[in-house]
Order: structure tokens, then sequence, then C-alpha cells
């Protein structure tokens, strides 16, 4: 009796984030492992370390899974600036130089929201160190808001609000009486101390003059609000109506006159470890619009990037 030789396909997905990578291996039906490594927006990073973040990532995750990425059949990436063609370019290159399968690179929103909606309708609003909205219509037209990068744009994002932070701390210790009164005051600095280094409201200023990582700052800031500290509420707070707004804007460039129920997602780290931010968000879209339909859980983009992988074939 001849031996049938049964060839299982591999597919593989990955979200970039300025912060980390995720990295999904899986089948037709199943996700075989996951892995995680550090940042690899190369925007943000530099091609070096988002070479070695990605290599990481699909090394770990194909280990785990039992099977060498040159048995990868397609894989999806998902990664913020994916629609400039020497960003996809450069990220489909170092990819390329593990995995001999199809290789497709596209927007951490596109990846969101496939994650979130499948093919349906709706609208996602990604939080993580940069931020966006993103939505697509009944008929398949997409649109966008925010997301312009961190010096102009990034609404809401863990770097907006490191970045605000930074300023709301500076800006009350320009206003105390004295100097001691200025060290004392807020929690929000003494929680930032710890995560740059610094001693003084000058090393503070300093440090965010020389274009830090503002993104860090986002465990300071949740801690404080949840200590009750009211620069860091005023802050996350900011943050939620801002990102609300973006929604907005998606909602109507895509669903004027149209009564049907719209669902929104989210997605991202400020989401899922700013719960200050995200009660206000969740607020603020229920009087935006009456017909959005908010799912509460934060969606893993990954899941997204690694469900486009399979659907492209």
């Amino acid at each position: 009796m001849p031996v049938i030789e049964i060839t299982v396909a591999y597919y593989l997905g990955i979200d970039g984030g300025g912060s980390k990578t995720t990295c999904a291996v899986g089948d037709e039906t199943s996700v075989l492992a996951t892995a995680l490594s550090g940042p690899s927006n190369i925007t943000r990073v530099g091609e070096v370390r988002a070479r070695e973040s990605l290599h990481e990532a699909i090394s770990q995750a194909c280990a785990a899974a039992k099977i060498d990425p040159r048995q990868v059949h397609r894989a999806c990436i998902g990664v913020a600036g994916a629609g400039r063609p020497e960003i996809a370019r450069a990220v489909g290159k170092i990819i390329a130089e593990v995995i001999a399968g199809e290789i497709e690179v596209v927007g951490d929103m596109q990846i969101a929201l496939q994650a979130a909606l499948g093919a349906g309708p709706g609208v996602i609003v990604i939080a993580g160190t940069g931020s966006i909205a993103y939505g697509r219509d009944a008929q398949g037209k997409t649109a966008r808001a925010g997301g312009w990068g961190f010096a102009i744009s990034d609404e809401g994002s863990a770097h907006w609000i490191g970045r605000k932070a930074v300023a709301a701390v500076l800006r009350a210790a320009d206003e105390a009486a004295d100097d001691r009164a200025a060290q004392q005051t807020p929690l929000l600095f003494r929680e930032m101390k710890s995560i740059w280094k610094v001693e003084s409201f000058e090393q503070l200023a300093r440090t965010a003059n020389t274009n830090p990582d503002f993104a860090s700052l986002l465990p300071a800031v949740v801690a404080a609000a949840d200590a009750g500290d009211e620069l860091a509420e005023q802050v996350l707070r900011e943050a939620g109506r801002e990102l609300a707004q973006l929604v907005g804007i998606v909602v109507r460039r895509l669903f004027m006159g149209d009564n049907a129920v719209i669902p929104l997602a989210m997605a991202g780290g400020v989401f899922r470890y700013a719960p200050l931010m995200r009660e206000v968000f969740c607020a603020a879209v229920h009087t935006l619009d009456p017909r959005l339909e908010l799912n509460g859980q934060v969606v893993d983009p990954v899941a997204g990037a690694l469900g486009m992988a399979r659907r492209a074939g």
C-alpha cells in the first residue's frame, strides 16, 4: 500500500510595535505558538534593532511550534508606517532573511481591524506606543484619523501620555509656592523618578528634551492615577477624550446617513493597562454616536496578522 504524505501548511503573523513585537505561528485552524521580543518599528528604533527583534520573535515562535522558519508557507506582518513603500520594503526584506514563503507587509491598523472584525465593517482604535483610529464601511471603503507620528499626532498614545505627564509635572513645579513645596508634589513626579533615573525637575526637563522614550513613563502615570494623583488623572482623562475624538472623525467619514450598528473595538497597551483612560474613552464614545457598539475586550492584533496570512491563500 502506498504511503500517503500529508503536507501541513504553516502560517506566521507578526504585530511589530514600537515597544514590543508579537509573533504567532499556526496551521490552518489553530495557533501553535506565540513569542515576544523587543520593538520593531523601524521609524522609532532603526533597522538594526528592528531586525534583531523580528528575527528573535520568529525564531522563538517557530522553535516553540517545533518547525523550521523555512517551513512557513505565508507570513503577514503588521507595522506602523507600512503605507510608505520604503518601510514596507525594508520590513519585507528583513523577514525574507529567515522565511522562504510569501510575505505581506501591511499597516498595524489593518491587522487590528482584522482581529476585531474580520472582513466586516466597523472601527478599531489603537493606543499603544502610538495611536490611530481606522475603519471600514460595508462597501469596503476605509478611513483613518490620527497616527501621523509622535512629534505631531498619536493622541492618547503611551508616548503622548508620557510627554503630557512630564509637561504637567513641570508646570506644577512652576506654580508651587517654593522649591520645597515643588519637590513634595506631585506623586506623579516621584513615580517618574525611578523610571527615568532623575532626581530633580531640572534633570527631568533635560531628559525630556533629549528625545527620550516617553512611552516608558506610562506605568508611572497609571500608578500615580491609581493612587489618586490629580495630574496623572487629568492626563489619562484627556487621553481618553482624544481617542474618542479620533473615532468620531472616522465615523463621520464612513457612516454618515447609515442607521446600522457600528462595531467598535480597542487595541493596544494603553487600553489594556490604563483603566481610567479606558473608562473615560468608553463613556465618551457612548455619548458620541448611539450607533456605536463597543467591544469591551482589548483585541490582540497578532491574531489578525495570522488570519490575514491564512486568508491570502
